[in-house]
């Protein structure tokens, strides 16, 4: 059936194959609108037509600056997020500088990035901006998967011990906060990874690798642990003096480029700004 093929060779979600069931025209055997449950034959040819998210037109400008591309293919790219820019703008001010707005300039008036996952706004480093929403859908998937990996550097206050392990504490919404997490019992399952690279006087810096993917997850474990980022405002102390910024950073990634198959790794050197914690 038609069915089998979109799920199968295609990978395409439960979500995504739903919404197309509803679309005229979106499911295609041999130029002609079928239903999912059509029986498909050999020499038969399966199409499908995605739609794109409605473009912002307010994200588009001439003057913003281009994004940092570590790597850029016809269906992704690798970004290097600056420390300080917000993936997207504040709610009525889409003219605050923004990664979104960097890259809608970049790929041109009328495009609509597809983020496959976010870094908070004082985090620095990579990630991932899909070309399409089928490659998105892909990669949203295959995310804390064997297919999609991530590792961060982080300096954090004080000397870890034990110097590596395993943090497993469930992560929820703080009482009467918005932004807040804490480490909770009726909290999501959250697993972090982490292990001291260097210790430096006050501070530890450590190689962390989620495996989950919760709401400020590193910032709040690495706190749950007793040992809060460098500049972490909100779950340690602010000291603009050392650090302005909580010390985290997307330091690498490997991932399958879901429609080549093609084996993909990279890293993002350390910024200075974390660099200098540990001299």
């Amino acid at each position: 059936m038609v069915k089998g093929i979109l799920r199968g060779s295609l990978q395409l979600s439960y979500t995504l194959l739903k919404s197309l069931k509803w679309r005229e025209n979106a499911i295609l055997l041999n130029g002609q609108s079928v239903h999912v449950n059509t029986i498909v034959h050999a020499g038969d040819t399966v199409s499908v037509v995605l739609s794109e998210r409605t473009p912002r037109e307010d994200l588009y400008c001439a003057n913003a600056a281009k994004p940092d591309i570590v790597y850029e293919d016809d269906d992704l790219l690798v970004l290097n997020k600056p420390a300080g820019v917000a993936m997207h703008p504040k709610s009525g001010d889409a003219s605050a500088p923004s990664l979104a707005a960097m890259l809608t300039n970049y790929l041109g008036e009328g495009s609509v990035p597809h983020f496959v996952s976010r870094l908070d706004k004082g985090t620095s480093g990579l990630l991932i901006a899909a070309k399409s929403g089928y490659v998105h859908d892909r990669l949203r998937r295959a995310l804390h998967s064997s297919d999609l990996r991530r590792e961060y550097r982080a300096v954090a206050v004080g000397r870890v011990e034990p110097p590596c392990g395993i943090i497993d504490a469930p992560i929820g919404r703080a009482e009467g906060s918005i932004i807040r997490r804490c480490v909770r019992a009726d909290g999501l399952p959250s697993l972090t990874e982490y292990e001291t690279l260097q210790v430096s006087g006050r501070f530890t810096l450590l190689r962390l690798r989620p495996q989950t993917g919760r709401t400020h997850q590193l910032r709040v474990h690495m706190a749950y642990l007793g040992h809060p980022l460098a500049g972490d405002w909100l779950y340690g102390t602010e000291d603009k003096t050392l650090i302005a910024r909580p010390a985290l950073h997307s330091y690498e990634l490997w991932f399958t480029q879901p429609v080549t198959g093609q084996e993909l790794h990279f890293t993002a050197p350390i910024p200075q700004d974390m660099q200098r914690l540990m001299e």
